[in-house]
This record gives structure tokens, sequence and C-alpha cells, in this order.
């Protein structure tokens, strides 16, 4: 007998038929719409939803609908699959969750980012933070209270990454809306005026004193290769991944060439960078050229060596200084003893100097300039000599 409209909120717990495989099985006062069906000799049942949210009419006008399809000879469940399936494409297409946004704008601009992203871990925060917490929901549903949300567990505990998952979001969100879809970048800043200001005092990397770092190229040791690599650190003042990757084909004379890929910079916005080598710097490295393969120090199991393995070195002789503070040492080092003008400094450490215009007409990289002052601060490390001031490399 079927179903009535008006009593069927009345009805006990158990299965109620209402004709043509539509029945009504409640429980515990709560029902759900399933239709029985046979397709292939196989019974199979389709839910049709909650009691609660489909009326009985729904219900019968979404059996007919399936018992329509049953006659055209397909299978009403794996009909409904299909158009769930083609439902999502079309909402990708036209309103993706923020996960697949992430995705569409980082495979955008991975040509740009160092190592295709990796290398710079451009998307660590958002795997970490943001698309955990919102990466399932439809960005055109995303407000600024559920990003605040989403960066709130760091934005004062680690405010640093905090700060860059805000850019990062808001970078998505904008490039979001230039792809066409309904996103609005404005939400990453809303969310930064919820989350409310930070007194955030930065804390620098640890650097050893220039003065101590005779004592340190001492101590490190040449013993190892992680020693040596750290001391060819010491002398270069380069960046550890341009250090640790050298490779014996990339010095020519007394001129070390550190190539694009390793130097700091959007890719396409960076170029080779040549490295005046001191004497020191040749005498470090002339028995390694001697060793089998193109790296200049080869690790156990990888082509370098690891930032891990010479950082751990740095422990092992107890210096609390780290790599990246070579270059700060270098730099005081400069300030306290006037041993180059501040150009000359700055492309010692392959900082950018100038405007795009001013740089478009200078583009010396000072090579010679810098020759002196890298062959005092090498006599200096390795203990030949006192800091001294050089005027003639101003």
């Amino acid at each position: 007998m079927p179903l009535k409209a008006m009593t069927i909120k009345t009805l006990p717990d158990g299965t109620h038929e209402d004709g043509n495989g539509l029945r009504l099985v409640r429980k515990g006062g709560r029902g759900k719409w399933v239709w029985r069906y046979s397709f292939l000799g196989k019974r199979h049942e389709m839910g049709l939803g909650a009691q609660d949210n489909v009326s009985l009419a729904e219900a019968r006008k979404a059996r007919d609908r399936w018992r329509s399809v049953l006659a055209e000879g397909r299978n009403p469940v794996a009909e409904r699959r299909a158009e769930a399936e083609e439902t999502k494409r079309k909402r990708e297409r036209n309103d993706p969750t923020i996960a697949e946004l992430v995705d569409l704008v980082f495979e955008a601009r991975k040509e740009t980012l160092r190592g295709d992203g990796k290398r710079g871990q451009w998307r660590n925060a958002l795997d970490l933070y943001l698309i955990p917490a919102i990466g399932k929901r439809a960005g055109s549903t995303i407000t600024a209270q559920d990003i605040a949300d989403a960066v709130r567990p760091i934005w004062r505990t680690k405010h640093p990454t905090g700060v860059k998952l805000m850019i990062r979001t808001r970078l998505v969100l904008k490039d979001g809306r230039a792809m066409g879809f309904p996103v609005d970048p404005a939400m990453a800043d809303r969310a930064k005026v919820i989350l409310g200001a930070v007194d955030h005092q930065p804390k620098h990397i640890e650097a050893t004193p220039w003065q101590e770092m005779p004592a340190l190229f001492e101590r490190a040791g040449c013993d190892t290769m992680a020693g040596l690599c750290i001391r060819f650190g010491m002398l270069t003042i380069v960046r550890s991944a341009a250090f640790r990757g050298a490779l014996k084909s990339e010095i020519d004379g007394d001129v070390w060439t550190v190539p694009a890929d390793r130097i700091k910079g959007t890719r396409g916005r960076v170029k080779d960078f040549r490295v005046p080598l001191s004497s020191a710097a040749l005498e470090l490295i002339e028995p390694l050229m001697d060793i089998p393969g193109n790296a200049l120090f080869p690790g156990q199991r990888a082509r370098t060596l690891t930032d891990m393995a010479l950082s751990g070195r740095l422990n092992k002789i107890g210096e609390a200084g780290r790599l990246h503070g070579f270059r700060t040492a270098f730099r005081t080092w400069v300030q306290d003893t006037d041993a180059c003008g501040y150009e000359v400094a700055e492309t010692v450490l392959g900082h950018t100097i100038g405007g795009a215009v001013e740089r478009a007409y200078a583009r010396s990289d000072l090579l010679d300039r810098r020759r002196p002052v890298m062959e005092a601060w090498g006599r200096f490390v390795t203990g030949q000599a006192a800091a001294a001031v050089l005027p003639f490399a101003k």
C-alpha cells in the first residue's frame, strides 16, 4: 500500500514500502529513502536521500527518473556515478577547491621557481596549514574568517611562517582570479586584519664573529670532506647551495663560475656568478681536483654533500655559527676594517645593486676589484695575516 505524506513521520522503525521498489527505512525516529531494483539479474539499492531532506513526492520523482534509465538498459547506480563525476569536472573547471587552485597556480608558476619549486619549498606552508584546513572547500565559498582560522594556529607562535602563508594564500587567490575563477584575493587581506598585528622580533641566523673566523677555519679541519667544504665556504662567501654543489668543471684557473641554477633568485632573473678564488682557496682545492668524479666535495650517498652534513660538522666541533653566517662575518669584517667599498662588498655577496635601469647600464661584475678583497679575506681567515685595509679595492 502506497505511503501517505501526512503519516510517514509517525511510522515506526522498520522498512515501509511505497511501491515500484521505493521504500522508507526508519530507525531511531529518523528515515532514509531507498530504491531497490534488479539489473542483469542482480539486486541493487540506491539511496535517494534522508527523509528530513527529501519529501515523499521528491522520492517518487527520483525513483521514476531512475526507473526510466533502467528501462533503457542502463544501470542507474553507474549512471548516477558518471553524472556525479561530470558535475565534479564542471565544478573543477569553473570553481576549483582551494587544494586544486593551489595545484593550478603552482603548475603555472613552476617554470619560474628554483628547482621547479622544490628547492625553495614554495608550497610547504600551503600544504601544511591551508590545505588541511580548507583545501576541500570550493574557492568561491572561502571567507576571510576561513583563512584566518587556518593561519591562526601559527600566526603568533611561528609568525614568519604565518606571514609567508598569508603571502602565498593571497598569491593563489590573485592568480586564481586572473585565471577566471570566482575567488577574491581581498579575503586574504581581510584575514590579516582579523588575525591582528604581532610584535615579532626577527631572530637572525647565528653568525661567527669575524674575529673568530681564523680559529673556526682551523677547527673545521681538513681530515673530512665536510670540513674541507666548510673551509671553502668560508673562503668564497657564497651561499651554501653554491659551494656544496661545486663542480670541478666550473673552475677555470682562479675563477669559479657558479651556474645560475645554484644562485638565489627567481629563475630567469639570475645569471652565472663568477667568484675570484684566493690563493688560500686554490691551495685548498688543489688536491681535491685529482679525486675521481666531477663533484669537488662528493658525499657518501649523494653527488654532493648535504647541508645537514655540513651543519653536523659545525655541531661536532661545537660551533654555534651557521653556514649562512659566514657571509655576515665577511660583511662585518668589511665594515670594521674598511676593507673595501660598499659596491664591491655587496657584489662579493652576490647582492643586487641599484634599480633595473641602473643595472641595465652598469653590467660589470667587478671581478678584478673583488680579487684583492678575496685575497685579503683568504689570508685573514687562514691566519696568514691580520685584517687589513685595502683602499685600492674601494
